[in-house]
């Protein structure tokens, strides 16, 4: 049905009327009781009181579609951060670090990337699509509509085509919503014969041509570490994206500190990780409009300090989390899991939470009309089987919704 009400929700807890940036407290939140929602042709036409509402679809022949018993309504959560485009398994990597390997000794042992960079060039591109449409369903069933998926485990210009590829024609298959994201500079290949430079320059003259004309993606990425990429190494690169019209995102300060600066050095969109980021870090990203991505499952997979959330709201930053759903460090995908562990870590509020898993996480992604249920905006939204939103992370992540509700149609329900 193009036009709907839908409702009564015992709580709407709608993320309207917050601050992209800092703190949050949760009487900040705006909580509809006994609220519902107007859907036009996939969009919010109205969010209020259920009773006030009906009266509006009575006099206009609007259908309702009732929903019965307690229920809780929030906005589609966004995971803005995902490496979903991949094959193999790395359950052997987990083994190591947890006999005491570091993440640089599993990389030079041969592990590592390396190790699922050689599993996903033996997938066809068909392979792949059917890949990230599946794992695009096991985060649908969480409440995410938009997932931002990276490139970055094929690592020369014919396989990142395929996965960028592979990627566009999952997003034409699946409900969600899908943001690819280049990641060919995710480390230097093994088998490329050359140094730094010599690669990046090979994906900027081959690569970044080919992703322009089919309009693969218009984000950059790269990964800026002693196993990657360095700040100087990569200047170069970032320089001629962002000359072409990328946006840039950056890999940052996961487990050495330079990834924040070249991030704030080229207006990056975001800056993901920030795990070793230091006062020095938590200040300029305050002071800018580059997200700061907090990947609390990869702090659990490598088992090293979480991204210091707290630190980051209170001086003015803008932060998001993601699941960061990869085969090596985070292959827990669980949004609503990480999210609320890294809660507990760095006590953040319900506010905090959320806004960083809704319309944070999408100005990540620099898409204005979602994550939040108001007027105007994409009617993605999710319902619990719940009468209270808190719930939702005190349960930390044991609460599924009940449906979820993607450009105003249901695309998942829990049987």
């Amino acid at each position: 049905m193009e036009k709907y009400l839908i409702g009564p929700f015992t709580q709407i807890v709608t993320m309207a009327n917050l601050p992209i940036k800092g703190a949050l407290s949760d009487d900040q939140l705006e909580i509809i009781k006994e609220g519902g929602l107007i859907i036009s042709n996939g969009k919010i036409q109205q969010v209020g009181l259920f009773n006030d509402l009906r009266i509006v679809a009575n006099t206009e022949n609007i259908p309702i579609q009732f929903i019965e018993g307690k229920n809780v309504c929030l906005p589609a959560f966004v995971d803005c951060h995902t490496h979903i485009a991949f094959g193999g398994n790395r359950a052997n990597d987990f083994a190591y670090r947890n006999a005491g390997k570091t993440y640089l000794d599993i990389a030079a042992a041969g592990g590592g990337i390396a190790n699922t960079v050689s599993h996903t060039r033996a997938l066809t591109e068909q392979e792949l699509v059917d890949i990230i449409v599946d794992r695009s369903a096991y985060l649908i069933a969480q409440g995410i509509s938009t997932i931002e998926v990276k490139s970055g485990y094929g690592l020369n210009v014919a396989e990142e085509l395929k996965l960028l590829r592979s990627i566009q024609k999952a997003n034409q298959i699946t409900p969600a919503n899908l943001v690819a994201t280049c990641l060919a500079a995710h480390i230097l290949p093994k088998d490329f014969k050359g140094n730094a430079e010599a690669y990046l320059n090979t994906i900027i003259e081959e690569l970044f041509p080919i992703i322009k004309k089919e309009k693969l993606t218009n984000r950059i990425d790269a990964f800026i570490e002693k196993s990657a990429f360095s700040p100087s190494e990569i200047a170069p690169y970032f320089n001629k994206a962002r000359e072409i019209g990328f946006d840039i995102t950056v890999h940052a300060d996961q487990f050495t500190t330079g990834g924040s600066d070249v991030a704030i050095a080229f207006d990056a969109v975001s800056a993901d990780h920030l795990e070793a980021s230091t006062e020095k870090e938590i200040n300029i990203l305050a002071h800018s409009d580059t997200v700061a991505v907090a990947l609390p499952a990869a702090s659990l997979g490598v088992g090293c300090a979480f991204t210091p959330a707290r630190k980051l709201l209170d001086a003015g930053a803008s932060l998001a989390v993601a699941t960061d759903w990869n085969p090596g460090t985070a292959p827990m995908a669980q949004l609503v899991t990480s999210a609320s562990i890294l809660a507990t870590m760095e006590k953040l509020t319900n506010a905090e939470v959320l806004a960083a898993i809704t319309f944070r996480a999408a100005n990540a992604l620099r898409l204005k009309d979602r994550g939040i249920l108001m007027n105007g905006l994409k009617a993605d939204f999710i319902v619990y089987d719940a009468d209270n939103y808190q719930n939702i992370t005190y349960l930390q992540g044991c609460l599924q919704p009940q449906s979820v509700w993607i450009n105003g149609q249901l695309k998942y329900a829990k049987n």
